[in-house]
């Protein structure tokens, strides 16, 4: 019998599986069709540090305010009847997904800087969530900030986070930084239990027609894991963390791929906006029978087997791979 099961944020989990931050998790009857479908945890849609910072009404004023003053600003943003403002129906809907499933629920909370807004990741606590996800997404577009400003906000968030929950706490964030194994030590020494791998930059698009600025947002395939596999495997075994790979898990091959770089849990979404939630079904049991085949008895033989400490060529996470990647090609004629 093949063993799949795998710990994350200090639970034991059946299999690797995770359902990452999305809309999907806003709906109980969606949460309880992963659990179904072989989920081993779920990550609730985040909260957003503007919901709760900015008064509903206020919020209003602000998005409406200088809308008719250029044209193109009228429908930037999205009217209040479409965005999620409720931070008590968010702590309402983690009472209702825990009394839901068995599996864990993780609270989302996404935000930037500290301040008043991190008193809920206490109030998630309370209302019964099994762990903290905190999304740290920013964008440094002033030419002031230094990096080292950068890195020590986003150190002091999760100190601040920290200290207002004793429940486990992910840190998902971006791989922009100078120095990324350094930042992984150093939220690591603040208090979080796990690093997401990685958070995207949602790049908007130009209509040079209309003249507008495009949002949009495209689901990520396989080859996004590269990014992902690479870093895990250079932290597996240097940080006493736990790993999470997000964006590019699709098929069961990326999900093993994660295990033997390092990761504890391979986290989807994309996958099930496009197959639907029974691919979690699919995926694991494609996985078991690979390792079957491969005489693997458990994830736990596997993980970290191609990490950097673990691979015979330790270079091939670093530049003499890339000399080696470009020398290999060559011009043809």
């Amino acid at each position: 019998m093949i063993d799949l099961s795998t710990t994350y944020l200090g639970r034991r989990l059946d299999n690797p599986l995770v359902v990452s931050a999305s809309p999907l998790c806003k709906d109980i009857g969606r949460i309880r069709q992963m659990e179904d479908a072989g989920a081993a945890a779920v990550v609730l849609h985040s909260l957003f540090e503007e919901q709760i910072s900015i008064e509903s009404v206020m919020l209003d004023r602000y998005l409406s305010d200088g809308t008719e003053s250029f044209a193109e600003s009228l429908s930037y943003l999205p009217a209040l009847d479409h965005y999620n403002l409720g931070p008590d129906e968010y702590l309402e809907h983690v009472q209702k997904a825990k009394e839901a499933v068995k599996i864990p629920v993780i609270a989302s909370l996404n935000g930037s800087s500290t301040g008043a807004w991190i008193r809920y990741a206490q109030l998630m606590e309370e209302a019964g969530a099994d762990a903290l996800e905190l999304n740290i997404y920013f964008v440094a577009t002033d030419p002031g900030m230094t990096a080292a400003d950068l890195e020590l906000q986003y150190v002091q968030l999760v100190e601040d986070v920290r200290m207002s929950v004793k429940i486990p706490l992910a840190v998902k964030l971006g791989p922009h930084f100078t120095a990324f194994a350094n930042v992984a030590q150093r939220l690591r020494a603040a208090g979080a239990d796990a690093l997401v791998l990685f958070n995207r930059f949602y790049q908007p698009d130009l209509d040079i027609e209309q003249l507008e600025v495009v949002p949009t947002v495209e689901l990520s395939s396989s080859r996004a894991l590269r990014l992902r596999l690479a870093w895990v495997a250079v932290l597996y075994g240097r940080l006493s963390v736990d790993l999470a790979v997000t964006g590019g898990v699709h098929t069961s091959e990326d999900v093993l791929k994660a295990m033997m770089a390092g990761a504890n849990v391979a986290m989807l979404t994309s996958a099930l906006l496009k197959h639907g939630i029974g691919h979690l079904a699919l995926v694991r049991e494609a996985m078991a029978a690979w390792m079957e085949e491969h005489e693997y008895e458990s994830v736990a033989q596997m993980r970290g087997s191609l990490s950097q400490k673990a691979v015979a060529n330790p270079t091939a996470y670093e530049r003499g791979n890339y000399l080696r990647v470009l020398s290999s090609y060559a011009l043809k004629g």
